[in-house]
This record gives C-alpha cells, structure tokens and sequence, in this order.
C-alpha cells in the first residue's frame, strides 16, 4: 500500500559479476582508452616508484604460481600508483635456456641433425616468441597494467648486447676464469648446473662402509700406542659408490680424536665418536686403543682395495692415497674419515687442489664411465652402485652395506639425480684469490650490498647471506647452444687453448667489447656464429701465452641466470624503457630466487655499478596443493588460472592472493577457492547495497554529493562515528600496502564489509534510508556517509579487486575520474582526528557492545517463538541507567535505531549487561499497532483519516510526499 513512498534501494550495479563476460570486456575498454599511459600521465612529475620485473620463463602456459607472482607485482605497482607515485611496470620474458631447447629438439626431431647452428636458434627464438604472446594474454587477462606491449626479452638484440657489456665488465675487473673443476653436472641433459638450478628432493640411495688397508700397518699402529704389524684399514663411509674407482685420499679433521679398534676384521682406524656405531653397523665387536688427533693420521698412505681396472688410470708419480686434513669433515654421521675423490665432490676437488692431488673424472657427459675405469665402461655410474659394492665384498673390503633415505640435488628442469663431475668450465671468481687477475672481492662487496637492502620477510637477509658467504664461484659455461655466447676468443693451439680476454688488460677488453656490443646490437648474439672470428679479433692478436696468431670463439653459452642478473643493466640504466630507474625500487620473486635471480642479479650489479641493483626485496612463497605438495603436471594437482579466471573471475583470484601471508608456501584447493568467492560476495553485496542507496527515485533523481551531501560538522553523530571507522580503516590499509601486507587489507575489508557494515551500520540504517523523507536531513546525513564510503572502499580495493573496484566506478555519482585507477587512496584526511572526537568514538563502542548484548536476548526470544522480527520487541531498562543515558545524550542516539527495536521502555530486567556495570536489561513483545509502512509497533498510531495506522513519523512524510506530487 506504501511501497512507492518508500526509498527502496535501486542500482544497475548487478548482484552477480559475470567475470568471464565482463572482466575482458573491461579490460578491452582499458587497452582502448590506453589507461595504462593516462595512469603514467596522472602522475607525471611525482615521486618515481620502480618495481623491476624478474622475468619468467617463456615456455608453456602460465600456472598458479606464475600467476600468484605476477598478481602480486601488479599489486604493488597499484597500490604504489594509488599512494600517488608514479610507478611504471615493463614487463620481461627469460627467452634463452635448455627447456626452450629442449622442446624444439622434440618437434624438430631427426631435422635437427642437419641444421646449422643458425637453423637451431633461430626455432627455439620462433618458439619462445609463440609463447611470449600466449603468457602475456594470459597475464592481460588477470588484471595486470603495464607496459605490455612493450616488454623486455632476453632474445633482443639489444639485450644480448647487453648481456656481452655485462660479461666484459666481469672480464674487466679479472673475474672471469676457466678451469678443470669438479661441478654439478646432469647427466641427462649433458651440461653444468650452478647452485640456482638444483632442487633438492629426497632419494633412497645405498650407504656403504669400506676398509682401505693401510700400507704401512706398524706406522699406525705405533701412532695409536700398539705394536706390531697386524692388518690395518681406514673405514670410510658413502652414500656414492660409484666414486670409490675415483678415491685418491682419505680426509680426516685435524682436531677430532680417532681410535684404532681390534676386531675380528683386524685394525679398523675410525673416530672415536663414531667407533661403536661403526662396530654396530659391521656386526664386530673391538677394543679400542689409545686416542690421537687426526693432525698425526696425515700423510699416512693406504691402498686402494679395488684392482687396477676397477678404478681410474693414473698420471706417472701422481700424488694419490694418502690421508690428509680436512676441516669439512664431520663427526654426526659415517666414520669420521671422508672417502675423497677429487673429480667428484666440490669439497673433494679443492682439498685436491690444495694437496696437490690430480682431478680424476673418468666419466662421460651421459654420465657413464669412460675406459680409464676398464671394468665399467659404458656402465652408468648409478647402474654401477651395485657392481662396485659387490666387487668391494668379493675383494673382503666391505663393512656394512644397507639403503638410506637422503635429501639430493636433481636437475631444476628434467628432474633427474645429478652428479659431480670435473669438466672444463668458466667461472666468476667471489673471491680475489681464485682469479689470477681479479680486481675487486666480488663476495665481500656482495655481503656489504645485502647488508644494505631492505629485506621481507626479514629474515631473508640472513638466508641469502649464508648462501653468498659460503660460495667460492659461478659456474657459468653451459653446453648448450640457444643462449648468450661467452663473447671470449681461445687460442687455436690445442696445447696451449689460453682465453682472452682474460683481464689483465683492461682497455684491450674494453675495446673487444665494445665491438662485440655494436654487432649484438645490430644483429643479435647470432653475430657470434654467423660472423668469421676475424670480425671480433683484433688485428694481429698473439696469444701471450704460446705466441700463436689463431683463435677459435668460444662455442659455449652463459648461464641463463647471467642472462636475467644482466636485467637492470639492460633495462632500468639506460632510459630504453619508459619511466625505468636504476636501481629498482624493489625486486619480487619466489623464494627459490634467493639462489637464482636475487643473487645473480647482485653479484652483476656489484660488478658493473658497484652496488645491489635493488632497494628492498620482497620474497614470497610458493603456491601448494591442499596436501601441501608442490603442483606439477606429473602429479596431476595442477590448477589452471585462467580457468579460475573464466569461472570465478580474476578478481576472485586476486582476492585469493591477498588474502594469504605470501612469506610462506600457501595450499591452495577448490575450498579454498569457494570461501574467497564467498568473501568476494559479500564485498559485492556490500557496495551494491552503498550504490542502491544513492539512488533517489522518488524524487526522479540520485543523489549528487555537491548538491545533496551535508558538510562533515552537520552529519548525525553515529554517520561522523561509522566516517571516522572507515578514515582509520583507510589508514591502516595504506599502511598494509606500504609494508606489502596484503592479507591485513583482505581482512580489514572483509571484517569491515561484513561486520561494521552489513551486520551493524547498514543494518540498522535501513530505516532511516528507506523510510525517512528522500530529501530529509536524516537519509541525507546517512546519504553523505554511503557515498564516501563507496569512494574509500573503491579506491582501497582497486590495487586487488582491480576490475570491480572501476566497475564501482561507472555507477558512484558526483565528479570522479573516468576510471577509479586513475585516482588516489581516499583517506578520509578531512574527516577530523581530535580528542573529542575520540572521546565520541569511545561511548559509541560502549554502545555497540550494548547492542551486541541486546541481540542475544533478541535471538533467545526468537527461538522461544515470542516474537519474530526484532521491530516486534520492546527492549527494557532497569537498574542503574545514569552512564547508559550520558552517552546517549552525548552521541545523541537512540536504541531504537541501534537496536532496531520498536519501544525502549523502563521496567524489571534480569539482564546484566557487561558494557555498562549496574544496567539491567531484557526483551518482550511490543505492546501496539504496527506501523503498515514501517512495520513498528507504536503504541500511539496517527488516527489521520486517510492514514489511521501510520506512526507520526511516516504520516508526516507520507503528506509530505503527496503534497509534494500534488504540486
């Protein structure tokens, strides 16, 4: 009968986002208006923030955590743009690398063993492209802005210039060398790996104890006190016999004390910690003798137990079988003498290098044995495990063999169990004394540099700085050929193969470099292997080693961590890319990246400028299935994004990416993906009911700020109260985007959405909006209120929810930017912040905790069937009202707005309520007649003639109304 005088809330806004329609219809309008160069515009001349990409890898399709870190770098690029910096984002794709060369060796097939170097690179540049194209849309339609049309590649010409002026700087300052060294190799893949490209995963491998016979019996004996000249054997312990052909020392700790044990087997040398789990595991009993320090086992010699065609050839007088010191050696675990062989083991090659010992590797690139070890050729050294533990017990020098579970390095890309294997290879030199003509501490200036940034989490200092402490070099020869070429000539002269430049002329590589930088940037790093030698050689050129006049280019590639680490140099230094600083503001990757890009791109930073090319790090973890297992497409727990995107929506996908504390692995399932859609929901809802109530129908209009809106002075002290909520809940969120603390604007906007809004503010508020007179002070105060609390929440949520924050946009009236990303945080700054203000704030809390108390009794009563809606209940108040009634006066509420009841009237109550000591309280049924337009029950109705059950306040604005149409 009253509906058409009721102010019912009326939007366009849908209650449902469509995403999958409307999302990249959206995104679309972005790309045609060019938002991205009007949001550069807006903030044109303001403080610059650079958030540097790290590049993901162009090869196949985009995954949730590929997504999870691009959604993030496109919340800190917003939320900084919001805060009002100016802050570019380019893109970059990582082009090079073995699995790009990898997937074009299948496609290409046999064909490729008639194709040219050219041919190759030239497919696997095609198939990157292809992929590039396919990540970029994939990332467009999650919601990322930025330049991407406009991306770095690594392919680029320029770029892989730039990769060369980088390597000529390391090869400027001396750092730059080649050796014969034990590395991480995949046998599968056939090339070397640096730290940053090994996973550790466990692995049951066998765990074997062996005698190595002493050869001089009485010697070491007579070290431990005993006499004679009775057998002797030094036990050592591995979880790699494949490498025993390989043994040339055993190495003992200076400092520990070791044992010789008399048992049934003979004398047994071992540490004295690990003597009687020694004795266990090889089923003897023994007595041990007096202790030495390992310092008095050094020099001692043994024999080697395998026959000569069991173990590897070597070099006329080579210096081998002898027991030296070792401070690695540990005592938690094996026997306290390390088996070591040199070509094999990264602490084994520099205790061979330091005593003197040769580097023995008689294994092939595939990983099988070679003919220095007669007895195995061919054999893979995994399938030589058994062989060479079952010829170890037929020769009678076996302890103990079992399995055991242990963490092992595998390939990052083909996943397989690597191998240390000594090959010739290039490094960078961390430290002055392992290049002969290094120039500066590359370690120690990297340390001074990590020390400087700012890291988060925090702890992320302390992680990368042990992983940079404790490294010697960077491998970075791959075998490979798509990638960037180590841009070094090598002396022709098999015999001698010296490199240059080698440093210790610093204009000549200069100049080399720059010649090698103008042919990249013209044609790209194909310039290296389409171009003679002469054409990068200088005139004349003599090995100042053997005199010789003939190069060869080196034919090996950099490491593709080289490649990203180069970034900065090729990207933010030099003003090829719109709006780039060097350096960056801030870096954001996974935490894998503490080995990979992190560190490569400090160690190249501190080489060409001196310093971290980065500010801050922000470090986030990876994203994990339900079980909390890594997804991969083997394990079939993949979860594609842009089917979350076509589905849920992006939004509901960014939501989810806010919402978790990135500084650790985050699960992530199908349930997990409904409760953030629910979340999402209710914020929708939320503004669809702040835009409904914009809307003024009954006077054919909507709500204009400047012409409706009352100044902050005049609002209704519990509007000024919910104002001022919102201005510290805007406060706190800029703060949780300014320390990259996501989940705290996830939840300060979920609890405010559902609780201070849905379930307090707008409930209690509907009255007032949609019974009051449209134009009345009352809904205008409330009016003013919903408007700005469309703009807050748009403008917070817009870095996240970045396509229903702009769809808000298009329906909040008054003066705005044609898109809300073209505007800055709302932080309410004119809502005042005083003591008074505060004081107001402190009896409203008081007041809602009031509320709260009421609303249980309300539920008690509903349940008890006394009354259904709380317009139905009168609330009662007895006992000690005076504190109850200050505030009330002060904040000039009412608890019948606030509560939502009908009546508030004085009498017997058993409540006792919490909030204010001494009050007493209850519920009944309201005594009266429901107001037909209302629905309150007054005690009193109007009697009007045309309107007999209408209350006073709904007949005055009922005649207000119908005078006002009248006319």
């Amino acid at each position: 009968m009253y509906k058409d005088t009721l102010n019912l809330p009326t939007t366009d806004f849908p209650m449902r986002a469509d995403a999958a329609r409307r999302e990249p219809e959206r995104l679309a309008r972005w790309e045609a208006a060019g938002l991205y160069a009007q949001v550069r515009a807006a903030r044109a001349g303001a403080p610059r923030f650079v958030l540097h990409d790290g590049p993901p890898y162009a090869n196949e399709h985009i995954h949730l955590g590929t997504a999870f870190n691009k959604i993030l770098k496109d919340f800190v690029v917003r939320t900084r743009t919001m805060m009002g910096f100016d802050s570019p984002y380019t893109p970059g794709w990582d082009c090079h690398g073995l699995p790009i060369e990898q997937k074009v060796d299948r496609e290409l097939g046999a064909k490729k063993l008639a194709m040219s170097d050219l041919e190759i690179r030239a497919a696997c540049r095609g198939y990157a492209e292809k992929f590039v194209a396919i990540q970029r849309d994939e990332f467009r339609r999650l919601g990322g802005i930025g330049d991407w049309y406009a991306p770095y590649l690594t392919m680029s010409p320029r770029y892989e210039a730039d990769i060369a002026v980088a390597l000529g700087r390391v090869i400027e300052q001396g750092l730059l060398y080649r050796e014969r060294k034990s590395i991480r190799w995949c046998w599968h893949d056939r090339t070397a790996l640096a730290e940053a490209e090994l996973e550790y995963a466990s692995r049951r491998d066998p765990e074997i104890t062996v005698a190595f016979p002493a050869a001089d019996p009485a010697a070491v004996r007579r070290l431990f006190g005993a006499s004679g000249d009775a057998p002797v054997a030094f036990a050592i312990w591995t979880t790699t016999p494949w490498t025993i052909p390989s043994n040339l020392a055993i190495a003992v700790h200076p400092d520990a004390e070791y044992v010789l044990l008399e048992t049934a087997r003979g004398g047994l040398v071992a540490a004295a910690a690990l003597a009687p789990a020694l004795l266990a595991s090889a089923g003897l009993e023994g007595k041990a003798s007096a202790r030495v320090p390992g310092r008095e086992l050094v020099g001692q010699r043994y024999l080697h137990p395998l026959a000569p065609g069991w173990r590897a050839t070597l070099p006329a007088g080579a210096k081998a079988f002898v027991v030296v010191p070792a401070d690695y050696v540990t005592l938690d675990t094996g026997t306290g003498l390390v088996h070591t062989a040199p070509g094999h083991g990264e602490d084994d090659f520099r205790t061979g290098k330091l005593e003197g010992i040769p580097i023995v590797s008689p294994v092939d690139a595939a990983g099988r044995y070679t003919s220095e070890v007669a007895a195995l050729e061919g054999v893979h050294v995994f399938d030589a495990n058994p062989r060479v533990t079952a010829e170890l017990e037929r020769v009678g020098a076996l302890l103990a063999s079992r399995e055991g579970e242990h963490e092992y390095p595998h390939c990052w890309r083909c996943k397989k169990p690597v191998i240390f294997r000594a090959t010739e290879q290039y490094f960078i030199a961390l430290t002055p004394d392992a290049a002969p003509h290094a120039a500066i501490d590359l370690r120690a200036r990297s340390l001074e540099e990590i020390a400087k940034a700012t890291w988060v989490p925090r702890w992320g200092e302390a992680r990368i700085a042990g992983m940079v402490a404790n490294r010697f070099e960077w491998c970075v020869s791959r075998q490979r050929r798509w990638g960037s070429p180590i841009t070094v000539l090598v002396c022709a002269n098999e015999r001698c193969g010296a490199v240059w430049p080698d440093g210790s002329d610093a204009a000549a590589t200069r100049a080399f470099f720059a010649r090698v930088e103008e042919l990249f940037a013209a044609e790209g790093a194909d310039a290296w292997y389409a171009r003679p030698t002469a054409d990068f050689a200088p005139a004349g050129l003599a090995c100042p080693k053997c005199g010789g006049t003939a190069w060869e280019k080196e034919r090996d590639i950099l490491d593709v961590w080289f490649d990203s680490g180069a970034s900065h140099l090729a990207v933010c230094d030099n003003g090829r890319f719109p709006g780039l600083t060097w350096p960056a503001d801030v870096y954001l990757e996974a935490h894998d990246q503490y080995r990979g890009w992190f560190q490569a791109s400090l160690l190249v930073g501190v080489v060409t400028h001196g310093a971290a090319p980065f500010r801050s790090v922000v470090v986030h973890g990876h994203v994990l299935d339900a079980a909390g297992r890594k997804m991969s497409k083997s394990m079939g727990n993949v979860i594609s994004p842009l089917d979350i995107a076509n589905q849920q929506g992006a939004d509901v996908l960014r939501l989810w990416a806010a919402s978790v504390d990135f500084r650790e692995d985050m699960p992530f399932s199908k349930e997990t993906l409904t409760r953030t859609a629910e979340a999402y929901r209710k914020v929708r809802n939320t503004l669809r009911f702040l835009l409904a109530n914009l809307d003024d129908a009954l006077l054919g209009s909507r709500f204009d700020p400047d012409r409706d809106g009352l100044p902050l002075g005049e609002l209704i002290p519990v509007d000024a109260y919910l104002l001022r909520r919102a201005r510290d809940l805007a406060a706190r969120i800029e703060k949780a985007y300014r320390d990259y603390e996501f989940h705290v604007f996830y939840h300060a906007l979920n609890n405010f959405c559902a609780v201070d809004l849905s379930a307090v503010y707008l409930d209690f508020l509907k009255d007032r909006l949609y019974c009051s007179h449209p134009a009345s002070p009352q809904r205008r105060s409330a009016q003013t209120v919903l408007h700005r609390l469309a703009r807050v929440l748009g403008t917070a949520m817009a870095p996240v929810l970045c396509y229903t924050a702009d769809e808000l946009w298009d329906f909040l009236p008054g003066a705005h930017a044609s898109s809300v990303h073209l505007e800055t945080l709302d932080l309410l700054t004119d809502v005042p912040d005083d003591a008074d203000s505060d004081a107001l704030d402190a009896r409203f809390r008081k007041l809602f905790d009031l509320r709260d108390e009421v609303n249980k009794e309300l539920e008690v009563k509903r349940q008890q069937g006394e009354f259904g809606k709380s317009l139905e209940a009168a609330l009662v108040l007895g006992g000690d009202r005076a504190a109850l009634d200050a505030d009330l006066a002060a904040t000039r509420a009412t608890l019948e707005e606030l509560c939502i009841v009908s009546q508030v009237i004085g009498g017997e109550a058993a409540a006792e309520s919490r909030a204010y000591p001494g009050l007493r309280f209850g519920v009944r049924r309201a005594e009266g007649t429901p107001c037909p337009r209302c629905w309150q029950v007054c005690a009193s109705p109007s009697r009007h003639p045309q309107h007999p059950d209408l209350c006073p306040r709904c007949l005055e604005v009922v005649l207000s109304l119908e005078d006002w149409r009248a006319r």
